[in-house]
This record gives C-alpha cells, sequence and structure tokens, in this order.
C-alpha cells in the first residue's frame, strides 16, 4: 500500500484549507499513493473559534472532501470539527473514498500543557479501523499517541497500521517526545505508525498566538520494529511511503509483545 503523508499548514477558512485539501490530494494521486493523510484541523486550525465553523457529516466541507476523494480515485483521511452537544464540537477524522466512509472522534483530550482542549471539544468513545484495498487501518488523533491501549486495540482488530492525525503543540522537547511516542507506540502495537502533523506555521511565516497546538511538523512513517523509515522537516511537504503488511507478521513473529502480554488482554 501506498501512503502519501500531506504535511500543510491550514488557516481559520475552511474554504480555503479544502482547496488546499484538493491540491495536495491531486499531488498524492499522480505519485501513485493509495491514501492520503492530512493533519488533524485540516478544515481550520486550532486557535480559531470551533463551534463557529463546526459543520455536520452531510455538510459542504466534508461533502467537498468527498468529491476531491472521488475525482482523484483516492482514500482521503483529513481532521474536521463536527458540532457535540452543549455548544462543543467532536475532533473528527473523515475517512472518504475509494470505498471508504468513516469517522472517529477523538478520545484523548490534549488538557496538557497549559491548554484544555475539553473546553470546546466532547471526546468520542469509539475505536474506529478502515479497510482500504483489503488493508486494516487504525484511526487516532495526536494526543491519543500517548496512549498504547489505542493503538493495541487497533491491532487487535486486525489493523495493519495506524493512521495518527495530528496538530502538535510547539514547546521545549516537544519535539523529541513526538518522535519517541510514535516509536513506542509502533513497538507497543508491532504495526506500521503513519504519523502526519500540521507543519510548523513560522516555516511560512506565520506566528503562532497563544497555547493552541499548531503545528511542529516533523510527521514521520515507522516501521512495526519502531525504525523510522521516513522524516519530514518543519516546513509544508508531502512525500509518498510504502506501508507492507508482511512485515507487520514477520516483526510479531519475532517479538510476539501482543500475544506475550498478561495483563489487558482481549476478550
Amino acid at each position: 500500500m501506498r501512503i502519501a503523508l500531506s504535511q500543510l499548514t491550514t488557516g481559520p477558512e475552511p474554504s480555503k484549507n479544502l482547496a488546499l485539501i484538493e491540491k495536495w490530494t491531486r499531488r498524492a494521486a499522480d505519485a501513485g499513493a493509495d491514501i492520503v493523510v492530512f493533519p488533524e484541523a485540516s478544515m481550520a486550525c486550532f486557535g480559531t473559534p470551533l463551534a463557529p465553523l463546526a459543520q455536520p457529516l452531510d455538510g459542504p466541507w466534508a461533502t467537498g472532501v468527498r468529491a476531491i476523494a472521488e475525482t482523484a480515485g483516492i482514500t482521503v483521511v483529513a481532521g474536521m470539527f463536527t458540532p457535540a452537544s452543549g455548544g462543543r464540537v467532536a475532533n473528527t477524522l473523515l475517512a472518504t473514498g475509494r470505498g471508504t466512509e468513516a469517522t472517529y472522534d477523538k478520545i484523548h483530550l490534549y488538557d496538557a500543557f497549559g491548554y484544555a482542549e475539553s473546553d470546546t471539544v466532547a471526546a468520542g468513545s469509539q475505536v474506529v479501523t478502515i479497510d482500504v484495498d483489503g488493508v486494516r487501518l487504525g484511526l487516532a488523533t495526536c494526543y491519543d499517541v500517548r496512549f498504547p491501549e489505542l493503538f493495541r486495540a487497533h491491532a487487535d482488530a486486525g489493523a495493519t497500521a495506524t493512521l495518527l492525525a495530528a496538530s502538535w503543540g510547539a514547546g521545549p522537547g516537544k519535539v523529541d517526545q513526538w518522535e519517541l511516542l510514535v516509536r513506542a507506540r509502533a513497538l507497543d502495537a508491532t504495526l506500521w505508525v503513519a504519523a502526519v502533523g500540521q507543519a510548523d506555521p513560522a516555516t511560512g511565516g506565520i506566528e503562532p498566538v497563544g497555547a493552541a497546538p499548531t503545528g511542529v511538523g516533523h510527521s514521520m512513517l515507522v516501521g512495526p520494529d519502531g525504525t523510522v523509515r521516513h522524516r519530514l522537516g518543519a516546513e509544508p511537504e508531502l512525500i509518498v511511503t510504502e506501508v507492507d503488511a508482511d512485515e507487520v507478521a514477520a516483526v510479531r513473529k519475532k517479538i510476539p509483545v501482543l500475544a506475550n502480554r498478561r495483563l489487558g488482554e482481549p476478550g
């Protein structure tokens, strides 16, 4: 399977961000990708009032992403915001195209490092996997990477890889933590992790305001043995990578941590 990691910088206007999704999806499809993964908050960057711009899954933004995926003949995974109860929103990953239609609402909310995502976002509760061309993929969002049980749940559901969309918060040591956590989750569950974050806005001359997590870049593809196979820098960039399902089986035979565990066993 060929997966495109699309590390871009989104702004506060959903319509302009949809145009970016279309441009980068076309680039991914032209490069032969089967699926393209965009960051969390692709619909609108954090630091923007979310409730006024949230849209239902049959609204114009999601409908536009579906049309883009259909035209390009590719599966698109992108972060958006959908209405939730109490005036809050859900931090939603939309996966659409090429026979796929699914959504994942972020389970673990970023109430850390001086930011309270739960003030405006309602937590999801369902583990979600999708099947693309016979390959099962788990969906996760940003702060989820600090919770290994979600990635093991993807493995227990038969996933070969987790698609992790993020808008990582900047700060001292945060890029190091990002890489450490992504590699650790790949090892925990012995699966591929395609981790795609927002580019660092500063690379485009945009200075972040406040504590909102607006991205640091450094997207990466990590193999089921925890090694980094591809790594991007801080600026907007797209790369198409190969994910080999057979390698997962080989690593799990050599390092059977899922079979050997005694706590939190499935079933």
